[in-house]
């Protein structure tokens, strides 16, 4: 049986894969491009339902190698069950940084210094004056400092910030400074006047912005969340932002995508942007020579790149 490389991008925009694979393009359609018994490499399509890039696996008794496109795996997560054992599963690390870190300033920034209001005021024609916060010497917490979050801070190291505090699920020392485990954060937050949530999806970080996290942040300070919406408990985010205590900048929601009703459209001191920190210009030729590289690697049984977790280990 031919081993199949299935990808969401046509195989023939993409230099350099290597000789050997079947390359087959799928990107989520009905009707599958050959046997998903067939296939050895798995690239899940980028940006679709989870259940799209799902369907496939029960089927996939052959497959080495599950690829996502994007930094989580959350949405891959309810399907590795279906697979064999040794199946690897790979993210998307090294794609996404420039894009959702430069997201991430844009929403600190757009929310700090007022934009959405100074749009709003544009609209009436009106000239909407006073003293705006600015990030210069503010406190900036990262919750979640994998690659993701160390860019966040490669670009928030110019603006003039005060210390950035960094968090991740343990302890570690980098050359910019220490990074603190989870368990450190109900002391850190009353300290931070951004906090950033960079962190992946798991069991350990679902609902970790609960009601008792929101309220340890001191007044007037902003969340901003461009990891996943479930991190974010939102009908007490709702709470805190109502009663005018905190301001949110919100790339990600729970429920995503937000519904026309909610109230998180119309709460007061929010900005929301509709998950759009990883599809830019900047995806496909960095998604590209992933693949390339990952592919070269598959074919000459070399080590892969970013292997999350092997199935049945």
């Amino acid at each position: 049986m031919t081993a199949d490389v299935w990808l969401p991008i046509p195989p023939d925009e993409i230099e350099g894969l290597p000789e050997g694979p079947a390359y087959r393009h799928w990107d989520g359609e009905e009707t599958f491009p050959a046997d998903p018994a067939a296939c050895a490499y798995y690239v899940v399509p980028y940006m679709k339902p989870g259940p799209v890039g799902l369907r496939p696996l029960p089927r996939m008794r052959n497959v080495q190698v599950l690829q996502t496109l994007s930094a989580g795996i959350d949405s891959v997560e309810p399907g590795l069950k279906q697979l064999p054992a040794g199946v690897r599963l790979c993210n998307a690390r090294g794609v996404h940084e420039a894009s959702t870190a430069e997201l991430t300033l844009t929403l600190i920034l757009a929310s700090l210094r007022g934009i959405p209001d100074f749009v709003r005021a544009q609209d009436r024609g009106e000239w909407l004056g006073g003293f705006r916060p600015a990030l210069a010497d503010r406190t900036v917490l990262i919750v979640g400092y994998g690659s993701i979050g160390a860019a966040i801070e490669d670009r928030l190291v110019p603006f003039e910030v005060a210390p950035v505090v960094r968090v991740a699920r343990s302890a570690r020392a980098t050359e910019r400074g220490p990074v603190h485990p989870l368990t450190d954060l109900p002391a850190l937050l009353p300290r931070a006047d951004v906090v950033v949530l960079s962190t992946p999806l798991t069991e350990a970080t679902r609902g970790l912005v609960d009601a008792e996290f929101l309220a340890r942040m001191k007044d007037g300070a902003l969340l901003v969340n461009v990891a996943r919406g479930p991190v974010v408990d939102t009908k007490a985010l709702l709470t805190e932002l109502e009663n005018g205590r905190l301001t949110a900048a919100l790339d990600v929601t729970d429920p995503e995508p937000l519904p026309t009703d909610h109230p998180l459209w119309h709460a007061p001191g929010i900005v929301v942007s509709p998950h759009a920190g990883g599809p830019t210009s900047a995806f496909l030729p960095r998604a590209k020579r992933l693949l390339v590289d990952q592919l070269n690697r598959f074919v000459n049984q070399e080590p892969l790149r970013n292997v999350i977790l092997t199935t049945g280990a």
